[in-house]
């Protein structure tokens, strides 16, 4: 059976599940805190802050998108059809019949939009609707005429010229590799496996294993190192994306690929220097990673969800030592500790994730140290809701695997009763 084939029949049973028998908890027991933040997402979202009343952004945007990834780990993990028809009303709020994508444009060359084509194709293959293969090929096109550095490194942005962030790895590299494998584009892997060690040459810091956020090929911007390139500083959500974007690029990454070696050596090395900078008490990671007892830095929600989701799925997958799944164990411990409040109606909210950080731009954004601690610290942002829920329901699955370990049908008796 096809993995298109699969899905949808998986997608068929589910939504012939009824609600009362979908994994939902008995009377007088909680939620999974994962269905209990989706209900935030699904609930809250977007809806005051934009004013939209179908509870999407305004336009297209990759935040959007991680929410939607998250929602999806809750509704492969519960079975409960509700989930994925939130994700397929999200994403029809943009998706014409025609396959053209409503406030997306190509030129922009911003490779941020692309993250979005993963939700495309999980519709696309579980509804077998032409709309989402059309859209997905879309951004996928992009990728095709994308302006890249002179070692064929995707810009972040055209707008960043000769720039590569951490950020864009998670944007751009899972949604190329799933594209690749959907449709057997295999020369592509070659490529998506060049953006992660072009990344990692040139913003790893071999005294501490950390990479900086960004690095400027032509090193004339003023946040740029002017030997190096490479911007001031160690940002923890833009490490967590990295981390991420590893983690489910060897989903679809071939088994023989002669390459495959290398993205697992840059894994390994990057959960080295993740455990390194875990806070021991909290078990959670600072905005500005190696800077723990400077004055103002603080831990920070977001970049902790990534580093347990990255850590955790990579030892379920064997891609790290067992080891790494108790630094992952203490890491959301310390998210649900520190980060998760109930609220009402049974759903919880996500505290502690700073809204946003860049590099240049209008106005200016030096990469200072001073700099990552002036943006806001927000409650239920998209980015840490997104992997907060990508994290919960790894870590449920860990617990799952964990509490069934050693156990064994016992065996048929042969007397008769």
């Amino acid at each position: 059976m096809t993995h298109r084939k699969c899905l949808l029949f998986i997608a068929v049973v589910l939504f012939s599940i009824p609600l009362a028998a979908s994994n939902t908890p008995a009377r007088g027991q909680t939620k999974p805190v994962s269905e209990r933040m989706a209900a935030t997402a699904m609930n809250t979202l977007w809806r005051d802050a934009a004013k939209n009343e179908s509870g999407t952004p305004a336009k297209w945007t990759y935040d959007h998108g991680l929410v939607l990834k998250g929602i999806e780990g809750v509704w492969r993990a519960t079975g409960d059809g509700r989930y994925f028809n939130h994700i397929k009303q999200g994403m029809d709020e943009y998706v014409n019949a025609d396959g053209t994508i409503r406030t997306y444009k190509l030129d922009d060359y911003n490779i941020d939009n692309v993250l979005n084509g993963r939700v495309l194709l999980l519709l696309y293959k579980v509804t077998g609707q032409e709309k989402y293969r059309k859209a997905a090929a879309l951004l996928r096109e992009q990728l095709k005429t994308h302006p890249r550095t002179s070692e064929g490194g995707f810009w972040h942005k055209k707008i960043y010229p000769s720039q590569m962030w951490l950020d864009g790895l998670y944007m751009g590299e899972p949604f190329y590799a799933e594209y690749a494998a959907t449709f057997h584009e295999d020369a592509d892997f070659d490529d998506i496996a060049r953006q992660f060690v072009l990344m990692e040459l040139h913003s790893r810091d071999t005294k501490t294993g950390l990479l900086y956020h960004g690095w400027d090929e032509s090193k004339q911007q003023r946040w740029a190192n002017p030997a190096t390139g490479r911007s001031p500083n160690f940002w923890g959500r833009a490490m967590g994306w990295y981390a991420m974007a590893l983690v489910d690029v060897l989903d679809y990454f071939p088994e023989r690929h002669p390459r495959r070696r290398e993205l697992l050596a840059i894994l390994q090395r990057l959960a080295v220097s993740i455990e390194k900078y875990q806070d021991r008490k909290s078990g959670l990671w600072y905005q500005v990673l190696d800077k723990a007892k400077a004055k103002g830095n603080y831990l920070e929600s977001s970049a902790s969800c990534m580093f347990v989701y990255a850590l955790a799925k990579a030892v379920r997958h064997g891609y790290l030592p067992v080891s790494y799944l108790s630094v992952a164990r203490k890491g959301y411990q310390g998210i649900t500790n520190r980060f998760i409040e109930s609220v009402p109606g049974g759903g919880v909210n996500l505290k502690g994730t700073v809204s946003v950080a860049g590099l240049g731009g209008n106005p200016y954004r030096d990469g200072s140290y001073e700099y990552y601690l002036s943006e806001k610290v927000v409650t239920n942002d998209p980015k840490g809701v997104g992997a907060f829920l990508l994290a919960s329901v790894e870590m449920e699955t860990a617990e799952k695997q964990s509490a069934g370990k050693g156990k064994q049908r016992p065996e048929r008796s042969t007397k008769s009763h």
